[in-house]
């Protein structure tokens, strides 16, 4: 029996977001504050270019290890499937623009920087709710699985603390439209059958 790196996109981001926390904590403190925290809206400037690419790269930030681990055990529980099931290059490709729709709202709407990949958590969350969608059918858990995660975040919005829930709702967007998008083109293509496999200034909000 031989290992397998059997999720690319998945096992490489859980890898790069341990390595970069990793660098942060034991050899260049600072980093993740200066190259891996998205901008918020009293730092960001227009003509800043490297706060567009900090727009992606904050999925790859942590405040620490109890926050990498929260956010990894989802990912790694959830991305094999979502990889088994729309492929690798179409996972990686949710990642970044749910990194990147985030990182942008973070930027224009809301005062404090962002860091950390629970967005991500999220997306995956809501698309694998979406996973055995058939044809006239809306799952009963899938329903559950967006009721409970979201009225959670909303009522979470209210609550003061270090972690965005509005990062949260925006990933579970994200995952919704993907996952319906998704359910609903391979159903096109195959009618009748499910689809196969194929930094920041200010106070830092985790995600």
């Amino acid at each position: 029996m031989k290992l397998k790196y059997n999720a690319p996109a998945t096992l490489t981001f859980a890898l790069a977001a341990t390595i970069v926390l990793l660098i942060d904590q034991y050899i260049m403190p600072g980093m993740i504050e200066a190259l891996f925290t998205a901008e918020g809206s009293l730092t960001f400037q227009f003509n800043d270019i490297p706060a567009y690419v900090r727009m992606f790269t904050h999925i790859f930030g942590h405040s620490g290890w109890d926050h990498l681990l929260s956010n990894l055990t989802l990912i790694l529980l959830l991305g094999p499937i979502l990889e088994e099931k729309y492929t690798t290059k179409s996972v990686a490709w949710m990642i970044v623009f749910t990194a990147l729709v985030n990182g942008m709202v973070n930027a224009f709407f809301f005062e404090s920087a962002l860091m950390g990949s629970s967005g991500i958590a999220f997306m995956m969350i809501l698309m694998v709710s979406f996973a055995n969608i058939k044809a006239g059918e809306f799952p009963l858990t899938a329903l559950l699985v967006v009721g409970l995660y979201l009225v959670k975040e909303i009522l979470a919005i209210f609550r003061y603390d270090d972690i965005s829930q509005v990062s949260h709702i925006i990933g579970a967007a994200c995952g919704a439209v993907f996952g319906f998008i998704r359910t609903v083109g391979a159903r096109k293509k195959t009618p009748g059958i499910a689809p196969a496999a194929g930094a920041a200034g200010g106070q830092t909000i985790a995600n």
